[in-house]
C-alpha cells in the first residue's frame, strides 16, 4: 500500500517534514518514505490510499485507560462522591461487579472504535469485572483481533471482592500473558495487572510475584493516585507505596507506573532507576480532584513519562491540551507545560508502547517502523511545518479530524468509516448493555 499526496509528517527526527509526500507498507511494516510523485513512480500497481492534502502523521499512543467505564458515559449515581474514595466505591466499583463478558466485549469494541476515530492506534488498557473474570482479557483481544487495533491488556487484580476472585484475577493475568507472550505478533501483549497499593494486600503481592516467575512480562498499577492510597501504605506497611513495590520486585522497563500523583523525589529516584515506565493522567486527576502529577519535575528528573486517559476521553489530542495547560496553572509558570506535553506524547508514549508490546518502532514513520498511520482533515490557516508541527497539533488538531487508519499496514478506517466492522450495529447494542445496567446503579 502507499499513502500518500498530503503533507507528511514523520516524527523522524533526520526526515521530519515532507510537504508532498509519501508512505510505502509492505508486511506491517514502513518500507520506504520519500515524496509522492518518486514512491508512486517506484510501485505504481500498489493500492494507493490518496490523503488529497490531508495531513499524514504516525498513529496516536493512549498509554493508559479503561475499558470497563465504556457505559458510564451520561450515567447517573444516587450514592456519594464527595472525595475519590467514595468515587470509587460508589462509582467505578459498583459498575465493574456488573459487568458481563457480554458487557465487556461491547465495551471492547466502542473503547477500541472510539480510539480509531481519534487516531488512536495502540491502546494500554487496565481492565475490571469481578464477577465475570475469567476469559475477560481473551473476550477483549478477540475484539482487538477484529477491529485490528494494537493493544496492551491486563486485569486489575484487587482484594476488594475476596479471596477466591482474587485469585482469579491472578490467573486471568497470568493465562493471558502465557497465551500472548514468545510469538512473533506485537499486536496484543499481556501485562500483570494490579489495582494499587491500599487494595493488594503481601498476601495477595506475594502471589502475583510467586505467578508471574518466569514470565517475561511487568506489571500495570495505580501509584499514589489519591493521598489516602498514600496514607494507608505508610500507616499499614511502613513505607510510601513505590517503595513498597520496589521492594517486591514490581518496577522495570516494562512495568507501568500510573498517576504518581502523591509521590516524593525518593519515590520518583527509584522510578527512574529502575527504568519504570510512568503514565499521566492530566484529565482524570482533574476530574477526581486528586492533585497534580509532578510531570514537570518528572521529565527534569529524567523519567519516561508518558501521557494518557484514564478513559477520560478517547481524543489524545485533548489529554494533550489539558496536559499542557494543568501544569502552567498548576506551577503559575507560562514557560513550562508544551515541550513535557510533547515529549510524554511523541517521544515517551511510543517507548513505553515498544517496552511492553516487543513491538516495532512505533509512533514514528521510517524504513522499518511498524505502519500504524492516520490521516487527518487538517487544513491549516498559519504556515505549518516539521518545525512547528507541535504547535500545530497541541493548538489547532483535535481526535476528531481523523479521516484514514492504517494499522500494522492494514486500512481500518476509510473516509471516518471502518471497513470490516458494523458501528451502528455494535453501538445499539452498547446502548442496550447500558440501559440495562444503569437501573442497578
Amino acid at each position: 500500500m502507499i499513502i500518500g499526496n498530503g503533507r507528511l509528517y514523520t516524527n523522524d527526527p533526520d526526515n521530519l517534514y515532507i510537504e508532498n509526500g509519501a508512505v510505502y507498507i509492505e508486511g506491517g511494516l514502513v518500507k520506504e518514505v520519500g515524496k509522492f510523485e518518486d514512491i508512486k513512480a517506484k510501485y505504481p500497481n500498489e493500492e494507493l490510499l490518496d490523503a488529497d492534502g490531508r495531513l499524514i502523521m504516525p498513529g496516536m499512543i493512549n498509554a493508559h485507560t479503561h475499558i470497563y467505564s465504556s457505559y458510564a458515559r451520561g450515567m447517573s449515581v444516587d450514592k456519594p462522591q464527595r472525595d475519590f474514595n467514595e468515587i470509587l466505591e460508589n462509582l467505578w466499583w459498583n459498575l465493574d461487579k456488573k459487568l458481563t463478558l457480554k458487557d465487556t466485549e461491547l465495551n471492547a469494541y466502542t473503547t477500541y472504535m472510539e480510539s480509531i476515530r481519534n487516531g488512536t492506534t495502540t491502546v494500554i488498557d487496565h481492565h475490571a469485572s469481578p464477577y465475570h473474570t475469567e476469559g475477560s482479557l481473551f473476550k477483549i483481544a478477540e475484539v482487538a483481533k477484529k477491529i485490528g487495533i494494537r493493544t496492551s491488556l491486563c486485569y486489575e487484580v484487587s482484594d476488594r471482592d475476596g479471596e477466591e476472585i482474587t485469585d482469579q484475577q491472578i490467573k486471568e493475568n497470568v493465562d493471558f500473558i502465557k497465551a500472548y507472550q514468545g510469538d512473533d505478533q506485537s499486536m496484543i501483549k499481556g501485562l500483570f495487572g494490579l489495582h494499587a497499593s491500599f487494595t493488594v494486600s503481601d498476601k495477595t503481592l506475594e502471589k502475583s510475584v510467586k505467578a508471574m516467575q518466569g514470565l517475561d512480562s511487568g506489571y500495570h498499577v495505580h501509584v499514589a493516585e489519591g493521598i489516602k492510597d498514600q496514607m494507608h501504605c505508610v500507616q499499614t506497611y511502613g513505607r510510601r507505596i513505590v517503595e513498597r513495590f520496589y521492594d517486591w520486585g514490581l518496577l522495570g522497563k516494562k512495568s507501568l507506573a500510573v498517576h504518581c500523583v502523591h509521590t516524593n523525589i525518593r519515590e520518583l529516584e527509584i522510578l527512574r532507576d529502575t527504568d519504570t515506565n510512568c503514565v499521566h493522567n492530566p484529565e482524570s486527576n482533574m476530574g477526581n480532584a486528586v492533585g497534580c502529577t509532578p510531570a514537570i519535575k518528572m521529565i527534569e528528573m529524567g523519567l519516561r513519562l508518558g501521557l494518557g486517559t484514564d478513559a477520560y476521553t478517547h481524543d489524545m489530542f485533548e489529554s494533550m491540551k489539558v496536559a499542557n495547560i494543568l501544569h502552567r496553572h498548576h506551577l503559575c509558570n507560562p514557560t513550562v507545560g508544551f515541550m513535557e506535553t510533547m515529549t510524554m506524547q511523541f517521544v515517551n508514549n511510543p517507548i513505553i508502547a515498544q517496552n511492553v508490546l516487543d513491538s516495532p518502532q512505533l509512533g514514528i514513520i521510517k524504513e522499518g517502523a511498524a505502519a500504524d498511520i492516520i490521516t487527518m482533515e487538517y487544513n491549516p490557516i498559519t504556515p505549518f511545518s516539521g518545525d512547528n508541527f507541535y504547535g500545530h497539533a497541541l493548538f489547532g488538531m483535535t481526535g476528531r479530524l481523523t479521516n484514514d487508519v492504517v494499522i500494522n499496514g492494514k486500512l481500518i478506517l476509510k473516509d471516518r468509516k471502518f471497513v470490516e466492522i458494523d458501528e451502528e450495529e455494535i453501538v445499539a447494542k452498547s446502548r442496550e448493555g447500558a440501559a440495562a445496567i444503569w437501573p442497578k446503579m
